[in-house]
């Protein structure tokens, strides 16, 4: 029996999440240090080229990469699988009425958002390691999107669900909303916008293309506005209540929102490009992604001051009190360690402002990493206290 076991929470699917954004974390290396010159993505082919040819230092990079993939898509996998038994075991209990009315109810969503993230952990996988997969890669396409778009109906008749109820009967409180917990169905639907996205980038069927730009278009746009609402009403409930301890890693989660939201603008970018003659130029790219890098250092800054003020690492990290919403730091630090290899490598050295592979590029490149190395240890340090077996039937507070 495990703490999380015995005192589960849908938020535990962010603990699914949070391996699969490292999973992603590990693919920035390939997809930015791999030459792939034949298509948008690196692909096995390109991955044993240089393991093969490459330098050492070049065969330790492919190697590490491959093995973070593999170790962390197999526990965003498990603790998928986990979360879904445990959910069906939690929705037939008689807790779930009084959860399901309440404010924390939204927390569902947190389901969809971890489907999304497996299914992309998937794709990865399959770049990464199975020979071949360019070739038929365009017949997975359309299963991509009908997969993500089931996952968008889901999401969006729970979300609708959650709503409907409130709107009919009440029983949304705005005093305890004094948190962005409410942005939780945002970051869903983005997650499915950017997985929506990803034929738009790599398509050579216009076809396919184009049915990708409009359906990722419209979660996106759907998320922006769901998380524009909830971004009012839970910084009002908080300069009137102060934060919810508790709730406090929420706060960062725009970080993540705006993570996603810039890989699909500039997935679908690259299919307006290639298939509908819109050109974008690289100072407009630089631009698009220095704003959204902005956003997110300007809520982690938030985020930090907000947390250190409450005393959040001292209760739930390193205390005794435990919470499953702790696993929303991840996200955070993952979306800005992705975002800032794009950032370097999409934006200051398309636009000639820093040299590929220079002193300045490793000095950019070593802060991702650093966000990286520090979301696996604290990735390890929840899984000691929320997944090790208990020693007592004594649970933390």
């Amino acid at each position: 029996m495990t703490l999380a076991s015995t005192r589960y929470s849908p938020l535990y699917f962010l603990a699914s999440l949070g391996a699969g954004g490292l999973t992603v974390t590990f693919f920035m290396w390939l997809m930015f240090w791999v030459p792939h010159p034949d298509q948008p993505v690196p692909i096995f082919e390109n991955n044993l080229a240089l393991l093969t040819q490459g330098t050492p230092l070049q065969q330790a990079m492919v190697l590490g990469a491959m093995a973070g993939i593999a170790l962390f898509a197999f526990f965003n996998v498990k603790l998928l699988i986990w979360n879904l038994r445990q959910f069906a075991d939690f929705r037939r209990s008689e807790s779930y009425a009084a959860f399901a009315a309440s404010n924390v109810g939204s927390q569902i969503l947190a389901m969809p958002l971890a489907l999304a993230m497996t299914v992309n952990v998937g794709f990865i996988l399959g770049l990464t390691f199975v020979p071949g997969l360019w070739s038929v890669v365009e017949y997975l396409f359309p299963l991509a999107l009908i997969t993500f778009l089931a996952i968008g109906v889901l999401a969006l008749r729970m979300l609708g669900g959650f709503i409907g109820a409130r709107l009919a009967q009440g029983g949304f409180s705005c005093e305890a909303n004094n948190s962005f917990a409410q942005m939780l169905p945002a970051f869903a639907l983005s997650m499915v916008a950017v997985g929506l996205a990803a034929p738009s980038a790599m398509s050579g069927n216009a076809t396919v293309a184009g049915v990708s730009i409009i359906a990722s278009s419209f979660f996106m746009i759907a998320a922006v506005l769901i998380a524009l609402v909830a971004g009012v009403l839970g910084l009002r409930s908080m300069m009137e209540n102060g934060v919810n301890t508790e709730a406090a890693p929420t706060l960062m989660v725009v970080i993540p929102l705006m993570t996603v939201i810039g890989i699909a603008m500039l997935r679908m970018n690259h299919g307006l490009h290639v298939h509908f003659d819109v050109h974008g130029g690289a100072g407009e790219t630089l631009m698009m992604l220095t704003r959204l890098l902005s956003v997110e250092v300007l809520f982690a800054l938030f985020g930090v001051m907000v947390l250190s003020r409450v005393g959040y690492a001292a209760q739930f990290l390193s205390g005794t009190a435990a919470s499953a919403g702790s696993y929303a730091l991840v996200c955070p630090g993952v979306a800005l360690s992705v975002l800032t290899h794009f950032w370097l490598n999409k934006g200051l050295v398309v636009a000639g402002l820093v040299a590929k592979f220079g002193v300045a590029y490793w000095a950019i490149s070593g802060i991702a990493i650093a966000l990286q190395l520090g979301m696996i240890l604290l990735v390890w340090q929840l899984g000691r206290k929320h997944f090790t077996t208990l020693a007592s039937p004594t649970v933390p507070a």
